[in-house]
């Protein structure tokens, strides 16, 4: 598809999928596009790592709302299946609990409903039948008003002030984990249903149920795996903004954003000393961090300077000779017999979990290319304090955990014959450039979510838009993906 240029240039930093999805939005505008990545390959969070004959997927694992993706596709007038595959994983999760029980979380209505009905008892596959009813109507309310949408100021939220009233019909604002809790007797359907609150970084306890949202994405619409293992996501997007117009250029570390006389964005300069003009300057770095490192005479806004932050995690790597233990699957969820004082000491008393709750993925069951014949790959991450609540010391408590979590692979069962691996602590997420030292950003509390978030403009600077995690919508790969969408709206208002 031929697309019609503009004559306008705008420049975006970071080839991560806020970066790419912006890019793309631009290029089926018509704008002309330029995009710089410090790495040598696109993906930035969603990035890839090879060790050993091991490849393994550094960044999310848990793919959702293939239709954002193709959203960013459609820009440039292109499908996703014509560059990459994505397979519906069932069941998503494989769900284990301190009884030695285990729950399988299967995509769609009926599926899960059959699996409660079976495991739980007719009663609560009634509730579920209800609940679905109920997320559904909270996603078609949040998703076109709240989420996908820009906010100049928190008074936008009265623009639509019949959705508001929705929402509170709903109970959106009631704490989410006891209105998941009045709906099910099974406390494992519970944990199921509320530990996404987690995504947005918050305990289900605190979290208002408007975050359900993020439960239908994951349990009712279902979990994807793309052809290639969850970097090929990025990789492809990057392929189709380069047939449409997009020029990337890799290894080019940015220094600054640089200022017009009006204190108006003109453009960047790169490390390399090479100033590159634009019309409009697009930045998807952690937004604290961006203040900091790319607009240092500037203040940052007080959500990003002094906000709350999602806890973080520790993130295990391995490669290891052996296959999967019966009963697991690509992605499985071990939970502990600990709730709420799990969530505390993240969120409170800022330490390790004594009880914790485990996520292991084993991607190479869907992608054999990802080990070595008679090998896996495991990617095991345990939740963490952030930098700015704990003061823990990872140079010693991130060998204890490794060692913690060696333990708690072998009694699952799982292969430990380790061949290579790489342990990611809170202290390296913060040397990646990750505030906080966590890869999940501010925490979606309602002082930090919607209009309230910090925003993807700064007045104080015509010409820039921010995009990703740390600004509008949020956390997790539809928000980026549609915060990618918002930056070029922006930018579009902007050079009209």
């Amino acid at each position: 598809m031929a697309l019609r240029m503009t004559g306008r240039h705008t420049v975006v930093v970071g080839a991560g999928l806020s970066g790419l999805a912006a890019a793309m939005h631009l290029a089926g505008a018509g704008e002309r596009v330029t995009l710089l990545e410090r790495e040598d390959q696109p993906g930035g969070r969603n990035g890839s790592l090879e060790q050993d004959g091991f490849r393994f997927d550094t960044g999310p694992t848990v793919f959702t709302m293939v239709s954002l993706l193709q959203e960013a596709f459609s820009a440039v007038g292109r499908r996703v299946e014509d560059y990459v595959g994505m397979t519906l994983l069932d069941p998503a999760y494989h769900a284990f609990f301190a009884d030695g029980s285990r729950l399988l979380v299967r995509p769609g209505h009926e599926k899960m409903r059959e699996v409660i009905a079976q495991e739980c008892g007719e009663h609560d596959a009634r509730a579920f039948d209800d609940f679905v009813v109920w997320l559904r109507r909270l996603n078609d309310v949040e998703v076109p008003h709240f989420i996908d949408t820009n906010f100049d100021s928190p008074l936008g939220l009265v623009r639509s002030p019949r959705a508001v009233a929705e929402l509170l019909r709903l109970g959106a604002f009631r704490s989410l984990g006891p209105e998941v809790a009045r709906r099910f007797r099974d406390e494992r359907l519970h944990r199921v249903f509320s530990f996404q609150a987690m995504y947005a970084g918050l305990a289900p306890r605190q979290a208002r149920a408007l975050y359900a949202v993020i439960t239908y994405m994951d349990s009712i619409e279902g979990v994807w795996f793309p052809e290639g293992g969850m970097h090929a996501v990025p990789r492809a997007m990057a392929r189709a903004a380069t047939d449409a117009g997009v020029e990337i250029r890799y290894s080019s570390p940015v220094e600054r954003v640089v200022r017009r006389q009006d204190g108006s964005a003109g453009g960047l300069e790169l490390e390399s000393g090479e100033r590159i003009s634009s019309d409009a300057v697009v930045v998807t770095a952690d937004l604290p961090v961006a203040y900091e490192r790319l607009l240092p005479d500037l203040r940052g806004p007080r959500v990003a300077r002094r906000g709350r932050f999602s806890p973080s995690a520790v993130v295990w790597h391995l490669g290891v000779r052996g296959g999967a233990p019966s009963g697991h699957g690509h992605h499985n969820i071990h939970f502990g017999r600990a709730w709420d004082s799990a969530f505390d000491d993240l969120l409170v008393r800022g330490r390790a979990m004594r009880d914790p709750s485990r996520f292991v993925a084993m991607p190479s069951l869907d992608d054999p290319t990802a080990a070595p014949a008679g090998s896996n790959t495991l990617y095991v991450l345990e939740p963490v304090p952030n930098l700015e609540v704990g003061r823990l010391d990872w140079t010693t408590e991130g060998p204890r955990l490794r060692e913690r979590m060696l333990a708690f692979l072998a009694g699952a069962g799982y292969p430990t014959d380790i061949v290579t691996e790489q342990l990611v602590t809170p202290a390296d997420w913060k040397q990646q450039g990750m505030a906080a030292g966590t890869p999940f950003a501010l925490a979606h509390t309602i002082a930090q979510t919607g209009p309230f978030r910090p925003s993807n403009v700064d007045k104080r600077v015509p010409g820039l838009v921010f995009a990703g995690s740390g600004t509008t919508p949020g956390v997790g790969i539809p928000m980026v993906l549609i915060s990618g969408k918002l930056a070029a709206q922006r930018v579009r208002e902007m050079t009209r």
